[in-house]
């Protein structure tokens, strides 16, 4: 939440205006006007683009392929070609149909999901319990948790558990500066609640709720997570052992409004990074590409997609979080109430 907090800040701080007057902003401004340093931001630009505007938009494809495919038998490669012309549609509308879809998908398919999270616990109240206990003892004695050498076990816990904690709130990834920059505010540092507040969400409620309904409906199985940490059928698993068949249905509608939102919100990202090197002319020639990798991610293995995406997240991690220790002292004003930093 700290984290993002600056990043909110600075976004506001140096965000400007592009060829054609829109609001423009992100890391590659911080980085560039803060830190001085062309070369630096020049580097994020390129890794953002490859990570969420390419191979990120890939993983989101494919868990959408994967889940319709549990559920509804779908062939991956037609999912991958529906979800990139839907994709297209909205790519190639502008910032005005980007906006539109996202402000009405974003809270329905989050108060759907939990809606399903809170009855699926009701349903096993009896066992958050111990759910809670199998996760304070996993984290503070792991060796009562598996009963045997756990080195290794704790190195695997630890990669997924980081990688996968960043790729779900991106709090120091460089991604959602580009978002809270374009928003109206008084001040930055009021942005920076904002984004705080949205990091509380996703990871404390969202993210708390999914692991709660996993183990209390027993769909948690350690030795297959061991063996694929990246298999995402599991909620359907877990949905399943209260809603029946209809709960392979359910999640995989959600994810699609989750993920496919993901994919909007990432081409942006990238969007803006596009802008920021090459200028306005060649957001076509991205949005195209953008296109392609989201019908491939879906026909893709799930492995090799993850494992490109946390590659190139922490190519973009690297740079940003540099400049956010750089520009810690702006950051702290900020956060004492100081007037808006704006140069």
């Amino acid at each position: 939440m700290a984290t993002i907090f600056a990043e909110a800040v600075l976004a506001q701080t140096y965000k400007t205006t592009d060829d054609q007057g829109h609001v423009t902003g992100g890391p590659a401004y911080y980085i560039s006007k803060g830190l001085g340093s062309k070369k630096l931001a020049a580097f994020f630009s390129i890794s953002i683009i490859i990570a969420l505007g390419f191979i990120g938009n890939m993983v989101q494809s494919n868990s959408i392929a994967d889940a319709f495919q549990t559920a509804f038998s779908l062939p991956p490669l037609l999912i991958g070609v529906i979800i990139s012309a839907l994709a297209a549609f909205v790519f190639f509308g502008g910032m005005g149909r980007i906006a539109a879809f996202t402000e009405k998908v974003v809270p329905i398919m989050a108060a759907l999901y939990l809606l399903g999270g809170l009855i699926v616990l009701l349903a096993n109240a009896s066992h958050i319990i111990p759910a809670l206990k199998m996760v304070f003892v996993g984290a503070f004695d792991p060796a009562a948790a598996t009963g045997g050498i756990i080195g290794a076990g704790v190195k695997e816990a630890m990669r997924y558990g980081v990688a996968r904690g960043l790729f779900s709130n991106e709090a120091g990834m460089g991604s959602t500066p580009h978002a809270h920059a374009m928003a109206k505010v008084e001040k930055p540092q009021d942005q920076g609640v904002v984004a705080m507040v949205c990091v509380f969400i996703d990871t404390f409620v969202v993210l708390t709720i999914t692991a709660l309904v996993m183990i209390t409906s027993g769909a948690l199985n350690v030795g297959d997570m061991a063996a694929n940490p990246a298999a995402e059928n599991m909620a359907q698993v877990a949905f399943s052992t209260v809603f029946g068949s209809f709960g392979n249905f359910y999640v995989a509608i959600c994810l699609l409004f989750f993920a496919f939102s993901t994919i909007i919100g990432w081409y942006f990202f990238g969007e803006q990074n596009v802008k920021y090197l090459f200028g306005v002319k060649a957001v076509k020639v991205y949005a195209c590409i953008a296109v392609v990798c989201v019908a491939l991610g879906a026909v893709l293995e799930a492995p090799l997609v993850w494992n490109l995406s946390d590659l190139f997240n922490a190519l973009m991690v690297f740079p940003n979080l540099l400049a956010l220790l750089a520009l810690s002292g702006l950051v702290a004003k900020a956060a004492r109430g100081g007037d808006a930093l704006r140069k």
